[in-house]
């Protein structure tokens, strides 16, 4: 799907991810992704986005649009039609509570777009987000602190490490209506630079359903916050699996590097709280 390039600041971007079971994941992933392990284990999560200034290049940010976003995903390989392995992330769903995006997602814009409410409270180091997507299907909350620690028991040895491992899945890949076809979206940010939270409480419509990951084979991994970052979205090919497997792309993308790497529960977060009721404080 073409579109011009389009431009904007990430006031806040949030990334709560869990360790999965490969072989759990990989009976959720479409052809022709494949998950994308780091020591031995699947990375899935939800990304929080709150964007403002969005417009194409030419336009000047006071036209832009501000909207809250928020996105299920995996990170994934695939096989290209030439055979080079490449890397991204496939993402299952996204919500938003933009108007414009739910209608021009998927049409004019890649991705489909679902509307959803967001509820939001946040300081310069305190975070609690809600989303409720208006068909009912999707619910997440997550609250979060600043922190200069790292989970013990994170898959990631450092923050820095876990930066980069996402850093390199700028690529995205959304499911669409049709069958094996795929929107891509790629993020371009001029910087990159992530900070490490402790979650306290994490909860995902999709995550925590046990008949989908079952007991023990999902936990609460690490979360990343970014700010104030200056980026642009680009559109990319649309991506369609092949018989053999393969994905077949409508134009070569020979560019793009290789990979290298190697029923309701809530999954536990450290100091998991009871969920309390707020009222809208802010408006990806």
């Amino acid at each position: 799907m073409r579109l011009p390039r389009l431009r904007g600041v990430i006031e806040r971007r949030m990334l709560v991810s869990y360790r999965v079971e490969p072989e759990v994941l990989a009976r959720q992933l479409p052809a022709p992704f494949e998950p994308k392990l780091h020591n031995g284990k699947a990375l899935v999560g939800i990304c929080l986005i709150r964007l403002r200034g969005v417009r194409p290049r030419f336009v000047p940010e006071g036209f832009g649009i501000r909207s809250e976003n928020a996105a299920h995903r995996a990170a994934v390989v695939w096989t290209d039609a030439a055979g080079l392995r490449q890397e991204g992330v496939y993402v299952r769903r996204r919500d938003t509570d933009s108007r414009l995006n739910a209608l021009v997602g998927g049409r004019l814009f890649p991705g489909v777009h679902h509307l959803a409410k967001f509820e939001t409270n946040e300081t310069i180091d305190w975070y609690d987000i809600e989303v409720a997507a208006t068909d009912g299907t999707t619910r997440v909350h997550v609250k979060a602190r600043f922190t200069l620690d790292w989970p013990a028991d994170s898959v990631f040895a450092t923050c820095e490490e876990a930066s980069h491992f996402f850093a390199s899945g700028s690529l995205g890949y959304s499911a669409t209506p049709q069958a094996g076809a795929f929107h891509g979206l790629e993020l371009s940010c001029k910087s990159w630079h992530a900070d490490a939270l402790a979650v306290e409480e994490v909860r995902s419509s999709y995550f925590d359903d046990v008949a989908i990951f079952p007991r023990g084979t999902i936990q609460f991994d690490n979360a990343l916050l970014m700010r104030e970052i200056q980026h642009e979205w680009i559109g990319r090919p649309d991506l369609c699996c092949a018989a053999n497997g393969r994905a077949a792309i409508n134009e070569a993308e020979s560019s793009r590097k290789p990979a290298t790497e190697q029923d309701v529960e809530p999954v536990a977060a450290p100091g998991l709280a009871t969920p309390r009721t707020r009222t809208h404080a802010a408006d990806l």
